[in-house]
């Protein structure tokens, strides 16, 4: 039996959406484990300047104050309602920050490479902008601004992540302005919006909001660091792009041909005798 011949000049089906060249695994690691170094060794040189992060944080506040935002204490005596729900924002902003954008990264790695090459330059440029602006603009977080009035929640009802300002060596904790929580949170949603194709998809929408809520609320955050991050990130997509979902080349449809009529009438009984 012989196999079809395809017509020449054919062109031969094209991939699905997301299956380009996956990057090395390896190569990838090494990378990512250098910017994560690199930005906690820019953290460390913010320190040191303690007063200067106090000030920051006053002409924050008041300028809040100024533009009519709501107050962050109002966001947090939500919180304060019960144990548990303090408890739950706490660990979310433990724990969420950093494992759902590793789960991001990861499924865009296997799933849909190019959409991964393109999340991981945003989240890289968005972790530089930030660092920079860490340096330039020490901020001291409003859990310990007097002004502001909040508790700081982690220390009172843990988990906490930051140990005493003056003594811990791990993290900047005058590194308020701009939130990467919101900002990996927005890019993992938004990655996830333009990656998929599922009606649902929007829901991821509220990782975001929540994460929003969540850093307001533990009085790790002022609405306006969240604002900075949401700038720098909306700057960084509008530099780089998304790749083009490709569409699955999809067989030409073939039309049924109008069966064609007979050129001579029907054949008369007896003619032609």
């Amino acid at each position: 039996m012989k196999a079809r011949s395809e017509p020449a000049g054919a062109e031969p089906p094209q991939a699905g959406p997301g299956t380009s060249a996956r990057p090395p695994l390896v190569r990838e690691l090494l990378l990512v484990a250098g910017l994560f170094l690199v930005y906690k060794l820019g953290r460390q040189l913010a320190t040191g300047h303690t007063a200067e992060a106090f000030r920051n944080a006053r002409r924050v506040w008041d300028g809040e104050r100024a533009l009519r935002l709501p107050d962050e204490g109002s966001v947090q005596s939500l919180l304060l309602h019960g144990d548990a729900l303090v408890h739950s924002a706490n660990t979310y902003y433990a724990a969420v920050h950093f494992l759902a954008t590793v789960a991001f990264l990861v499924w865009l790695y296997l799933r849909r490479p190019a959409h991964y090459v393109w999340a991981r330059r945003v989240l890289a440029a968005v972790t530089g902008a930030a660092l920079v602006l860490h340096l330039l603009f020490p901020l001291a977080p409003p859990r310990m601004l007097g002004a502001a009035g909040m508790i700081d929640t982690a220390r009172v009802y843990g988990p906490s992540v930051y140990g005493p300002p003056a003594t811990d060596e791990l993290s900047n904790q005058f590194a308020a302005m701009p939130s990467l929580h919101l900002g990996w949170a927005l890019m993992v949603a938004v990655g996830l919006v333009v990656a998929t194709r599922s009606r649902l998809r929007w829901l991821w929408l509220l990782h975001p909001l929540l994460t929003l809520l969540v850093i307001v609320g533990t009085a790790n955050h002022y609405w306006l660091d969240a604002v900075a991050a949401t700038a720098l990130l909306g700057l960084a997509l509008a530099v780089l792009r998304p790749p083009h979902r490709r569409r699955c080349a999809l067989p030409p449809v073939r039309r049924a041909q109008p069966r064609r009529r007979a050129a001579a009438g029907p054949e008369l009984v007896g003619a032609a005798r």
